[in-house]
């Protein structure tokens, strides 16, 4: 019986070179080199070493050092992604041309932390018959069980910098829990060789920290602390952070980022937060591992506990200070400007709800209150709109009677603040003579240290000597010049002038002195908003004040309007004239008796003259005083022509408004003149004269359009 004998598996003598062919030896071997970070490279120099020493590994494997290419751009750069690695990009770019027969690398961690990239370059090295070597051996990624060993290594790396990286993440925030986690600390404060955080000090320092969030409390604007900071020549401390000058002090420029940061920085209030500025990954740039920072509202901070640290402000005004910068924005309002509107950023139409815009006309002189946002965003017409002037004399008249029972209290206040304030910039400019009084004193010592012998040193000090006196003498100057206008002390005149001013509050209200951004934040500490709302498009305007407190105040105005239609009292306004009329009154006779009623004209004017009357009595088809024909008899005349003043009663509008449609071109008319005197004569035929009917209809912001949506033909405008 025959024995049959079952083939037996016989392994290569030496599997890996026999992977290596031919069509490989006549192409490139790379060599990748990369550590993650510059410290990596400068302290772990034993593995840079050997992922070198693959070029040697590279000969034993048969390529002559001519074939072999060297790729180390990639050294301090993080293998997470391809992005910002122009090594890793040389590298697919060279695999890619088929110009690379084997890649190296010391492990697969060297090559890709990234699933995505590392399969990426197992793709292209499979099409293109390229290997894989590292120090366990060399793969085909043609073939499957090198793919797969491959993939897992692949997706060992890629796990196993997620789990070192959550390691130490968790470990920061477990620390940071615990209020241990040290971070770079603000102006302000330093951290003790024991690791607390103290609050610097120098009081100066200290000194110039207060005086900011002091001056927002006062201001409420960073604009106002940086104008204050500027105005007194008050600079910023800082402390060098790295370099042979770490720790020393620097004072530097104040600017709106660094009091913005200030401002909102939580320590300031004893607060400990981490969390505070998150990684968006999607914002996040490779290479640049500070990149794709964000700013978590305070609800989302992940470790905020309170009254850890020294305070410079109270929790309670930290959260005002956070509120009034939120306020100061344009989306809630705005900040204070320098406009004469009162009522910038607190006026809601009470039509629609929105906020209403504010219009300056006459090249700032004039002003508008808008409700425009319907009209802005959808086309769609204007809301309501009125005059800013009444509504601001409304709306100071209400603010100096809610101060007048305070007007004690407020003089006593204005004086007390002074004086503070006077005295602390009196303190901050000791401050900073006591500064340099020490260094020049630190140079004289220096100075006379030195050997007089050791010229080159003695010269050099004695230079410094001399630039710290003449800092100290400048600095001295400037003090003196800035007390001899400013005493330290309010003087008993200034005292008593804060008195009378504070017990004058309408003269102070009114005074050239107090600018309008004065008297609009005095608007701001006392009203949340004011509620408006036309009626009926007539004169009367609704007027609701909401107080900051919840208290409300109603109130009726009276605005100008543009026609005497729109005043809701003219049929009792034109019954009233052609009553007086009939009774055989004059015109001028008419208007004194409209006056003693207490009857007023639309705009422009609060009391009626001569002409008005006849215009009233016109637009009620009545001839004031001549009975003679509407034509001028001395005037030759075409069909169809009218005199301006003729034409402005047929038209029931002011004849300077028809003269204005004149100048513009609006009409057309030609220039008479007999017997020494000149007159327009106006073409108009039955369809002109409802043309400029239905132009008179239409607002002002839109007569550039006729009733229908035409553009309204223009004449050639008269010289």
């Amino acid at each position: 019986m025959s024995t049959v004998l079952s083939p037996v598996y016989r392994a290569p003598a030496n599997p890996t070179y026999g992977k290596i062919q031919s069509s490989h030896l006549q192409r490139q071997a790379v060599v990748y080199v990369r550590q993650s970070t510059l410290q990596q490279v400068e302290r772990h120099q034993e593995s840079t070493r050997l992922q070198y020493a693959l070029v040697d590994r590279a000969v034993e494997l048969g390529w002559s050092p001519s074939q072999i290419l060297l790729i180390d751009e990639d050294l301090g750069r993080s293998g997470a992604s391809a992005e910002g690695r122009p090594g890793f990009q040389r590298l697919m770019a060279e695999v890619g041309l088929d110009h690379v027969g084997i890649v190296l690398g010391i492990e697969i961690s060297r090559l890709a932390r990234s699933s995505r990239d590392w399969y990426q370059l197992l793709e292209v090295c499979g099409l293109f018959n390229t290997l894989i070597g590292d120090a366990d051996g060399i793969y085909d990624p043609q073939t499957y069980n090198d793919r797969l060993l491959l993939g897992l290594k692949g997706t060992m790396s890629e796990a196993e910098l997620h789990i070192l990286e959550q390691r130490m993440l968790e470990g920061k925030r477990a620390k940071a829990r615990r209020g241990e986690l040290h971070s770079l600390l603000p102006r302000g404060y330093v951290r003790a060789p024991s690791g607390e955080v103290i609050k610097d000090p120098d009081a100066q320092v200290r000194g110039v920290i207060e005086t900011v969030f002091r001056q927002f409390q006062r201001c409420g604007t960073i604009n106002g602390v940086l104008r204050y900071l500027v105005d007194h020549h008050i600079q910023l401390p800082d402390r060098v952070r790295s370099g042979p000058r770490t720790g020393e002090l620097d004072w530097r420029r104040p600017n709106r980022v660094t009091l913005s940061n200030l401002l909102h920085n939580p320590i300031y209030a004893g607060a400990y937060v981490y969390g505070r500025r998150p990684t968006d990954p999607r914002r996040r740039q490779p290479g640049r591992p500070s990149t794709g920072r964000t700013v978590a509202p305070p609800q989302q901070w992940e470790v905020l506990i309170k009254d850890h640290l020294p305070a410079y402000i109270a929790r309670d005004q930290y959260e005002h200070n956070l509120r009034q910068l939120a306020a100061n924005t344009a989306q809630a309002g705005g900040v204070v400007r320098a406009g004469p509107s009162l009522l910038s950023g607190r006026l809601i139409c009470g039509r629609c709800g929105l906020a209403m815009a504010t219009q300056y006309t006459n090249s700032g002189s004039g002003l508008r209150y808008v409700c425009s946002r319907e009209a802005v965003d959808y086309g769609a017409p204007l809301c309501q709109a009125l005059a800013g002037a009444p509504l601001d004399a409304l709306i100071g008249r209400l603010v100096l009677e809610a101060l007048q029972p305070a007007a004690l209290e407020i003089s006593l206040q204005v004086a007390e603040d002074l004086q503070g304030e006077r005295a602390r910039r009196h303190e901050h400019w000791q401050q900073r003579l006591e500064r340099a009084r020490y260094e020049a004193a630190r140079a004289e010592r220096q100075y006379r240290a030195v050997e007089p012998e050791n010229r080159l040193v003695a010269r050099t000090l004695e230079q410094d000597w001399e630039a710290a006196l003449a800092a100290q003498d400048q600095l001295e100057a400037e003090y003196a010049r800035c007390m001899a206008s400013e005493p330290t002390a309010l003087s008993a005149e200034e005292r008593t002038r804060i008195r009378q001013l504070a017990g004058d509050l309408p003269a102070l209200w009114t005074a050239e002195t107090t600018g309008n951004d004065e008297r609009q934040a005095i608007v701001r500490l006392l009203v949340e908003r004011v509620i408006v709302t036309v009626v009926d498009d007539s004169e009367q305007v609704a007027v609701e004040v909401h107080w900051i407190g919840g208290h409300h105040t109603r109130e009726r105005l009276t605005r100008p309007v543009a026609r005497l239609e729109q005043l809701s009292t003219y049929p009792e306004l034109a019954a009233r004239v052609l009553c007086l009329h009939q009774e055989g009154q004059t015109c001028a006779q008419i208007a004194r008796q409209l006056n003693a009623e207490q009857w007023h004209p639309a705009k422009r004017r609060q009391t009626f003259n001569a002409a008005m009357v006849a215009t009233l009595l016109a637009r009620q088809g009545v001839a004031a005083g001549s009975s003679t024909r509407r034509q001028a008899p001395w005037v030759d005349r075409q069909a169809d022509e009218w005199s301006l003043r003729e034409l402005a009663l047929e038209l029931e509008m002011p004849s300077v408004t028809l003269f204005s449609w004149l100048r513009r071109g609006v009409l057309q008319a030609r220039r008479v003149e007999r017997g020494g005197q000149r007159q327009w004569l106006i073409r108009a035929d039955a369809a002109e004269v409802e043309r400029l009917r239905a132009l008179r209809s239409v607002p002002a912001a839109g007569r550039g359009m006729s009733a229908s949506g035409a553009t309204i033909p223009r004449s050639t405008p008269p010289e």
